[in-house]
């Protein structure tokens, strides 16, 4: 340095050595700082300058960082060029940054390693000027200080708020389009509220006043199923059991049993592995068996989700832990008693895996918040909560009111989990706005990944997944009919060449399925039904404006197959059947609201006005009379109904368009698993070929299999034996003959022996 600083000064003085530079072409400050021993930037004022810089972050070191008060972390180091503006030409120099995780800093800080790397000079004469370099008349000159207010007068609130922003706010994930104000405010209600979050100090909350009973339905003594040992365990998950107890005790969430205390009662406990990474897991399943249910009702996730509709503010939030929030009864605590190779432990708070922990959570959840959700702009499930409105204030209002109520019963909300103000977000693993419902794919594309099923384990773990989604597959019941009657329990386990397209296809919609719009109750909805003895099919519709546009779009879709009961109903009685059915599961969107009925039967209006109805008949026109002032029933020809026509009709053309084709000359390939040679002649195959007309059942296989066709008259003229291997695609034809494939045969089939 040329010169020395003017009495009482100092070069560090923060704001009186910033400059104006530009990085990635954007205009930011940075500050020279001769007492920073490196240079360095926060993570998130970088994020604002390079939105990507994470994906350019070198690794460093395991070196200790130090601020004038607290311990840094040091993420990496970003290499970035820096430009000084200048009238006379500006000047480049290239920076290496160590990323701080926890710097609170607005700005870059060029430290003493650049200063000296650079020869960057401080001149404080009249006027205060820096040089880069040997050349010493180009002088860069420092923003102007414009002192406000004294480091001593800063409020200790404000530097809490500071704080908080830096810390724990940055975990949060808030909306890009809010403005400025709209981010104070957030920054400032949540200040209000920052007990309500979990923090290093508090972790965990305790509910008060909601503690969680358990009840078994048997009495002393207890069946040995309820007094398991302890489970073998290998060195490495010894280890890793060991780091979960030590973490659930720091926790306060279980304790360890005294010596001289009666154990009745024991669970074993194994550590469970996905992707290198531990979870203990207790093996409850007897203590389930014997505990008394709690029957407390848990909201279905369309109806909470379409809560949302027309909200343009929608905000969620997760408990932390939510089960662990939960204390148990003293009485409760004596059932909750694991055990290891280092000896007994309680719960004290509601473990995870007990049969009756979501409902006792979702009933606290709607005992907190009774108000909130009659009113609608409140969704809970189990722990998940959603809240939306159509105006910032309503939002800052709600959310104040949630908060609240989240402090006094000391419950403790994750800040990762928190997202704040979005127009569309993912919740409950889907993606929602106040507009649409859509499916997330990232859940979906771990299904992708997945082989073809292997046993009836693996297709019931994967129709359990496609099902939670079957509102946005059109003709679900009937896509997944193969599937599911493999998982009957007399079923052996093959998959046929139709249970393999199914798969597929299943797949296929799984990531294809279209966007839901949300309804609005406000406007009519369109219902269109159709049956066969495939399946029934409904599609709710609805017309809204959207982009100034009247648009018409699906709500929902719903589907089932056939009851075997049902399987004798004329066409009539289906298509009434599919309305009755219908009408009770979208009861939730149609009741006291203005619909159509779309069908191509038209028995279906007929229906209310039936003199002597057969019993069938009465019982549905019993069950549909509430609705009949506000429906109105609309009769269209098949090839105008289209919409709820494909719901129940599965197959496709086998053209290069359907994700399951085969070509034609690889369909008449039979899979043979063994080979038998004979010395028949070809007078025994015309024969064969001979019988079949012969035989009513042989000669509809024929007609069915030579066309490639589903005409349901010639499948319901088969006898039952004959209809059940056709569904599975076990009959295959070869030069006119009938071939039967088993698991581990193909046979001719023939009329007599």
């Amino acid at each position: 340095m040329k010169t020395k600083p003017n009495r009482g000064k100092g070069y560090t003085a923060g704001n009186s050595c910033i400059k104006e530079v530009v990085i990635d072409n954007k205009h930011t400050k940075l500050l020279l700082d001769p007492a920073a021993f490196c240079s360095c930037v926060g993570k998130y004022f970088l994020k604002t300058c390079v939105p990507n810089f994470e994906d350019q972050l070198f690794p460093i070191d395991h070196i200790k960082f130090n601020s004038a008060s607290n311990p840094m972390k040091a993420l990496g180091i970003f290499e970035t060029s820096v430009i000084f503006p200048h009238i006379n030409g500006s000047l480049r120099i290239t920076v290496e940054f160590v990323v701080m995780e926890n710097c609170s800093s607005t700005h870059l800080i060029l430290g003493n390693d650049y200063l000296i790397i650079y020869g960057i000079d401080f001149h404080n004469n009249k006027e205060k000027y820096f040089t880069i370099g040997d050349n010493k008349r180009q002088k860069f000159a420092f923003l102007p200080f414009k002192r406000k207010i004294t480091v001593n007068k800063v409020s200790p609130v404000k530097l809490e708020l500071e704080k908080l922003k830096s810390e724990q706010l940055n975990e949060a994930e808030i909306s890009l389009h809010l403005s400025d104000r709209q981010e104070n405010e957030i920054s400032a209600l949540l200040y209000d509220h920052k007990e309500a979050f979990a923090s290093d100090t508090e972790p965990l909350g305790a509910i008060i006043g909601h503690e969680a009973d358990i009840t078994l339905n048997i009495e002393r003594p207890y069946p040995p199923l309820l007094r398991r040992p302890a489970y073998p365990e290998s060195p490495k998950s010894r280890e890793a059991l060991e780091i979960h107890i030590t973490e659930l005790l720091n926790l306060g969430v279980i304790r360890k049993v005294g010596h001289n205390e009666e154990v009745e009662i024991t669970t074993p406990v194994i550590v469970a592995w996905n992707n290198g990474k531990s979870r203990m897991v207790g093996d409850l399943r007897a203590m389930n068996t014997y505990t008394v249910p709690d029957r407390y009702p848990i909201p279905k996730i369309q109806i909470a989700l379409t809560q949302i509709s027309q909200a343009l503010y929608i905000s969620t939030m997760d408990a932390l832990k939510g089960f662990h929030q939960n204390v148990v009864t003293p009485r409760a605590k004596k059932y909750l008693r694991i055990i290891f190779h280092c000896g007994f432990y309680e719960y004290l708070r509601m473990p995870f895996g007990i049969i009756n922990a979501p409902a006792h959570f979702q009933r606290i959840m709607n005992e907190i918040f009774p108000e909130e959700l009659l009113k609608g702009w409140l969704s809970i499930y189990i722990d998940d909560i959603i809240v939306c409105s159509k105006t910032w204030e309503e939002h800052m209002c709600g959310l104040s009111r949630i908060l609240t109520e989240i402090r006094s019963v000391n419950m403790k909300i994750s800040l990762k989990k928190f997202h704040f103000g979005f127009k569309e977000l993912k919740a409950l693993g889907h993606v929602v706005s106040g507009l649409s419902l859509g499916i997330d794919k990232n859940k979906v594309a771990a299904v992708l990944l997945k082989p073809m099923p292997q046993n009836k384990k693996e297709i019931h773990s994967f129709l359990g997944f496609a099902g939670y989604y079957r509102q946005h597959i059109n003709n679900f019941a009937s896509i997944a009919r193969p599937l599911y009657k493999l998982c009957d329990k007399d079923t052996v386990f093959e998959m046929t060449v139709d249970r393999v397209k199914a798969f597929e296809y299943s797949r296929q919609c799984l990531t294809t399925a279209p966007l839901l719009l949300m309804p609005d109750f406000k406007l009519p909805f369109r219902l269109y039904i159709d049956a066969s003895w495939d399946g029934l099919g409904a599609a709710l519709h609805q017309i809204q404006i959207l982009n100034d546009k009247p648009v018409e779009g699906p709500i929902c879709f719903i589907s089932r197959k056939i009851k075997p009961t049902e399987a004798s109903y004329g066409a009539s009685q289906m298509e009434c059947l599919c309305l009755v059915r219908a009408l009770e599961k979208l009861n939730y969107f149609l009741e006291r609201c203005v619909f159509e009925v779309i069908t191509d039967c038209i028995a279906v209006k007929s229906l209310l006005n039936m003199k002597t109805p057969n019993r069938h008949m009465l019982r549905w026109k019993i069950a549909i009379q509430e609705y009949s002032k506000n429906m109105i029933i609309v009769h269209k020809d098949g090839n105008i109904n289209k919409n709820a026509d494909g719901l129940r009709r599965c197959p496709l053309p086998n053209d290069i368009d359907n994700h399951a084709y085969v070509p034609e000359e690889a369909s008449s390939q039979i899979p043979i698993e063994g080979i038998s040679v004979t010395n028949l002649n070809t007078t025994f195959f015309e024969d064969v070929r001979s019988s079949y007309t012969q035989d009513k059942s042989r000669s509809i296989l024929s007609q069915l299999i030579n066309r490639n066709c589903k005409e349901n008259s010639l499948i319901h003229a088969l006898d039952e034996v004959w209809k059940e291997s056709y569904d599975e695609g076990r009959f295959h034809l070869l030069d006119g003959i009938i071939y039967h494939k088993t698991k581990h045969t193909c046979v001719v089939t023939v009329v007599e022996r």
